[in-house]
């Protein structure tokens, strides 16, 4: 008997063993047991979820000899008819290939007469949406009043492109991704089922590359097992598939997090020498980084990390915060797309693991702005003379004393110039404009007011650069005047 691929020696043949689709399970399962068969159907939805299988299971279902029945026995000749595709009267169609209005003419025709052997005369048409606008419109009429023997079965991956008149017309189930877990259960039973020794992690593996398909984890499954000789394991998989691997990715991100940016450079060279490619190398990372970013905000769900919580570093967890790993993600994100078009996309993914190893001294530009305004607000509190006159003494800093020469009894930092009669520069004036305000939160008022000291440096009270120096090293330091030092 020749080879039979997983994916349809498998494939369901009863309601109950449609994977992940519980909701269309229970709602076509009572409509049949209670007589109410609508005459058009559209299941829609993400590949290799079931849509195709529903469907079959559905004309089984109305056509079994036991039936209408909602467990079809599956040995009558209707049963094992219909899982063969050779039955007359059910017609699968490719919607892909009978676009024109002139295939929908054809069908018209054909539901005038009635099945020739089954109870319901049964049309699945797979990839609706390829449809014409033309086609669409003249299944109008045979949609909204077929022959009473005459059932409707749409399929769809793009439910947007189907026209709404033919959706009113249509009962629609939407058709979900099959969750991770799920897809790894029906997997170990595949391998059971075959003989075959499998990891655990390397079925896990393949259902998360399958992102909720089941046909397509099924068909990985099969290239995997080509290889592995009886025996799946997850090291092997990394070595024929050409995978970077959980290791690789810690230790580069501990790397990155410690700034050795040659180190980083060497695990990179490394892993493209061991046949990664680049592409897959940047999708990895940022999966990788995505699952910290997922992890750091509080998320455990082994389905969503890819691994168990504990797998990823423990290091670059600590070292790098949500902004950190955001940036991260921004800067693999735009080399995914640069690398397209780059002379060299070796050079632009050293370039950006460069970058990655500046990650730790990176700052955000909330932080940023958070830095300037406490520079702000601290050259703002520094025009008040009492606190200058306190804290600044002759000579010296916060108190008075002798001066670094070994000056003493020098005088106090009181300038003239520009002093109101309270002493010292109004609050938000600008001497250089007389006096006018100054609105500290304007665009480029703070450069104002750099400008407003640098203009008398010699006779002010505070340098304005040893300011912003201490405000960006976390505390605030009034700073003696360069006349005092």
């Amino acid at each position: 008997m020749s080879y039979e691929v997983t994916a349809t020696r498998r494939r369901p043949k009863t309601f109950d063993e449609l994977a992940g689709q519980e909701f269309v399970s229970a709602t076509l399962k009572a409509s049949i047991e209670s007589g109410k068969i609508a005459h058009a159907y559209l299941f829609s939805g993400p590949r290799g979820c079931g849509k195709t299988s529903a469907a079959r299971i559905l004309a089984r279902s109305l056509n079994c000899e036991k039936g209408p029945t909602a467990a079809p026995c599956g040995v009558c000749d209707a049963c094992k008819e219909i899982a063969r595709g050779s039955r007359l009267d059910v017609i699968e169609i490719d919607g892909a290939s009978n676009t024109s209005v002139n295939d929908v003419r054809q069908i018209k025709e054909e539901v005038l007469f009635p099945p020739a052997s089954s109870r319901y005369k049964i049309y699945i048409i797979d990839e609706v949406h390829m449809l014409s606008n033309s086609a669409f419109n003249a299944l109008l009429k045979t949609i909204e009043e077929p022959p009473p023997y005459i059932v409707f079965i749409f399929a769809t991956t793009e439910l947007h492109k189907v026209p709404a008149t033919i959706k009113s017309r249509c009962q629609q189930f939407v058709f979900r991704l099959i969750p991770i877990e799920m897809i790894t259960g029906i997997l170990k039973a595949a391998s059971a089922e075959m003989g075959i020794e499998a990891e655990e992690e390397a079925l896990f593996w393949i259902a998360k590359e399958s992102t909720g398909s089941l046909r397509d984890a099924y068909t990985l499954f099969d290239q995997v097992a080509s290889f592995s000789d009886g025996h799946l394991r997850a090291a092997l998989i990394k070595e024929k598939l050409g995978l970077v691997g959980l290791d690789n990715l810690n230790l580069l991100a501990e790397t990155c997090v410690d700034g050795n940016s040659g180190e980083a450079l060497k695990l990179v060279d490394g892993v493209i020498q061991g046949g990664v490619a680049i592409e897959q190398f940047v999708i990895d990372m940022a999966g990788y980084f995505r699952s910290l970013l997922l992890a750091k905000s509080g998320i455990t769900r082994e389905s969503l990390l890819g691994y168990r919580p504990e797998r990823f570093s423990g290091k670059a967890l600590a070292a790098l915060d949500e902004s950190r790993l955001e940036h991260a993600l921004e800067l693999l994100f735009g080399l995914y797309r640069d690398i397209r078009y780059s002379v060299s996309p070796r050079f632009e993914l050293e370039a950006v693991v460069i970058k990655l190893c500046l990650l730790p001294r990176w700052v955000s530009p909330e932080d940023l702005a958070a830095a300037v305004g406490e520079a702000q607000a601290a050259l703002g509190g520094m025009r008040k003379p009492a606190g200058i006159a306190a804290s600044i003494g002759m000579g010296g800093v916060a108190g008075g004393g002798p001066s670094a020469e070994g000056g003493s009894g020098g005088r106090a930092c009181e300038a003239s110039v520009g002093r109101s009669e309270g002493g010292g520069f109004p609050p938000h004036t600008s001497p250089k404009s007389g006096g006018g305000e100054i609105d500290l939160s304007a665009p480029g008022a703070l450069r104002e007011e750099f400008k407003r000291f640098t203009a008398h440096q010699n006779r002010a009270e505070v340098d304005p650069v040893d300011v912003v120096k201490s405000v960006f090293n976390g505390t605030v330091v009034e700073a003696a005047g360069k006349e005092g030092l």
